[in-house]
């Protein structure tokens, strides 16, 4: 792997910038990959079109693989964080368990949403799975007990993405395609809260609609919470990220803005960070730095990675599959800390640590994982 540094003059500022190709995993899938998983020992998961699941070393060699029956999508995969050789795995309306040890057969096999699934997610007691389906449905399944304790139906449409708040494991959340986000409390059977995407636009976004540009529906796609628990951002089809704060029984919009062109697929807070990695249908990737605007509020913020305290960091595209940096001081708006030319519509994005180092993996339209090591920039 090779990384290249250079620098220009413009505007009486030297800019710096640090590029790098994109390592491919490949070898593993003939289709589309549609979700990626890793456990806390280096293994990932990868699920694809056509029922096809395969584990990878860190190294990026197959190490595993299953088919499952029926040839559904594998939609979603989490693994357990205190056995990280338990798999969970969603394929049509279906949750498999798996051993990672032995993928010959599934350890047991849960049928309990009603239509596809499109996202699971473990609590951090890892007795509660909630399952996100097409038809809006909400299936909260008590591991210990194997049988759905709660379902939540609250959703018009299809519910694209559910996720369980860090430290708080009856606490919820969730978004889709009828453009609400919600937060629920699994004591209740009803969200403590909802927002429409679309309706909620009482502050100015910071990157306002570029010229030309069709207005598209705020179909949320997904969420991700961040360490601290009660910060949450959902990324929408109108091309916005949104940064949202848990206040007790309800939510307040922090923060908005706009760096894609269209959709955003994929929000992926980095662990014990307020540094948001976002994907979308533009084939780009981004990262943000927005602890400056949660700190604001916040007396005993987590603890960050690679702040800038003085500067902000915009960057510009060099060649597609690479990322770039560009050090330009930035003042009354956000910027992204990078800015990745995937090239392709994101499917799937995760920060895990690779060989001991932070790295970004991509699941896309195509067979093949990439993979973008953080180390290989100078985000300080």
């Amino acid at each position: 792997m090779r990384s290249s540094q250079g620098a220009e003059e413009g505007n009486g500022k030297r800019r710096v910038f640090w590029a790098i190709m994109a390592v491919k995993w490949t070898g593993g899938h003939s289709s589309p990959i549609l979700c990626l998983n890793a456990s806390k020992d280096g293994l990932v998961a990868s699920g694809a079109e056509g029922g096809d699941l395969i584990t990878w070393g860190e190294d990026g060699t197959p190490v595993g693989h299953m088919q499952f029956q029926g040839a559904n999508d594998v939609t979603s995969v989490v693994f357990s964080p205190s056995c990280p050789t338990k798999l969970f795995a969603s394929h049509g309306e279906t949750i498999s368990i798996l051993d990672v040890r032995s993928l010959k057969g599934s350890l047991d096999n849960f049928h309990v949403n009603e239509e596809e699934i499109n996202c699971l997610s473990l609590n951090e007691t890892e007795n509660l799975l909630a399952s996100a389906d097409d038809s809006g449905a909400i299936k909260i399944l008590d591991l210990e007990k194997n049988k759905v304790t709660r379902s939540l139906k609250r959703h018009s449409n299809i519910c694209s993405s559910v996720a369980f708040r860090p430290q708080r494991p009856q606490s919820l959340l969730s978004c889709g395609l009828d453009m609400q986000v919600m937060l629920w409390n699994l004591q209740k059977a009803r969200p403590l809260w909802i927002t429409n995407l679309q309706e909620d636009e009482t502050e100015e976004m910071e990157n306002p609609q570029s010229p030309g540009q069709l207005l598209n529906p705020a179909l949320a796609h997904s969420i991700s919470v961040a360490s601290c628990g009660n910060i949450f951002s959902c990324g929408a089809e109108d091309g916005k990220v949104r940064i949202f704060r848990v206040m007790g029984v309800k939510c307040e919009r922090e923060l908005g803005f706009k760096g894609h062109t269209l959709g955003v697929s994929q929000v992926c807070f980095l662990p014990e960070s307020y540094l948001l990695l976002t994907g979308g249908n533009d084939g780009k990737i981004m990262m943000w730095d927005v602890s400056s605007e949660i700190e604001k509020k916040t007396k005993s913020p987590v603890k960050h990675t690679h702040r800038k305290k003085t500067k902000r960091a915009t960057y510009t595209k060099q060649e597609e599959n690479s990322a770039s940096i560009t050090d330009v001081e930035e003042h009354g708006k956000i910027s992204p800390k990078l800015n990745i030319e995937h090239g392709e519509k994101v499917n799937w994005l995760l920060a895990t640590q690779i060989k001991g180092h932070q790295s970004i993996l991509v699941a896309d339209q195509t067979n093949c994982i990439s993979v973008y090591p953080l180390n290989e920039f100078k985000m300080s």
